[in-house]
């Protein structure tokens, strides 16, 4: 294993922490496939019995690499989506609960990673934001299912379409996140509740994950995810998106 993803072992509680500061964690092709393997590894431990998902250097992650990102064909970009969904698919796969440790902003494919983790433990000041409208896309890893979950389809639908940030204080009150810590603290309180869910029956724990999401299926979601962006991922609105991120200015998107 790299360093893109940082491991460490506290008793039953493996915490995985992302590890590109330099560019706030954001999630290229390698740093996918690393937090993939660690989140696999991780469910076939014995060892581990609950996983504390977190960021380097007070962030959490600030969604795709955009300056990896470039206008493609379908068939290009299917691997990229396929290496996102993976993380997704180990997270929602694994038996073992996963937490999510938030400091700093969690935005577009990181905003996605954390809802799609058992528990959000956040500071006050961390901000979440889903913003794939800002690049031209839609979003994927999961957002489609995990996001409603959490708030319902209707703010669910402004936060998608709107891409507005959200304070972790300001979520807590329609269930973005599960607990609002102070600043600083994010890891050190959702270690404490791993080590809670570490004491828990891992068996019944494990029936709770996936009763709840055989409910409706969340899988499903991932393949119809990767259609929908790896289609938008060859559009005029997506080239001129990254190209404005590059250039520091607003976009203009006119639906091509």
């Amino acid at each position: 294993m790299n360093d893109l993803v940082l491991i460490e072992d506290r008793g039953a509680v493996r915490v995985l922490t992302l590890n590109r500061p330099k560019v706030r964690n954001a999630l290229d092709m390698p740093l996918r496939e690393a937090l993939s393997i660690a989140l696999e590894a991780a469910d076939v431990d014995v060892r581990v019995r609950v996983v504390v998902l977190t960021g380097a250097a007070g962030t959490f992650c600030s969604g795709g690499d955009i300056s990896t990102m470039e206008r493609a064909s379908k068939d290009q970009t299917l691997v990229r989506a396929q290496a996102a969904q993976r993380v997704i698919r180990a997270i929602w796969s694994t038996t073992k609960p996963v937490v999510a440790a938030v400091e700093g902003p969690a935005y577009g494919a990181g905003a996605s990673v954390a809802f799609a983790c058992d528990r959000i433990v956040a500071a006050a000041d961390a901000t979440f934001a889903t913003t794939f409208t800002g690049v031209g896309l839609a979003g994927d890893m999961g957002v489609f299912a995990s996001l409603p979950a959490r708030v319902g389809p209707a703010r669910a639908r402004q936060m998608l379409m709107f891409g507005s940030v959200t304070k972790a204080s300001e979520g807590l009150a329609f269930g973005l996140v599960d607990r609002v810590v102070d600043p600083g603290t994010a890891v050190a309180e959702a270690l404490a509740d791993a080590e809670r869910l570490a004491q828990a029956p891992p068996l019944a724990i494990g029936v709770i994950k996936q009763m709840l999401s055989s409910v409706a299926d969340p899988l499903a979601v991932l393949e119809q995810e990767v259609r929908h962006q790896t289609v938008l991922w060859d559009t005029d609105d997506f080239a001129e998106g990254v190209a404005a991120f590059r250039e520091k200015r607003r976009p203009t998107f006119r639906g091509l």
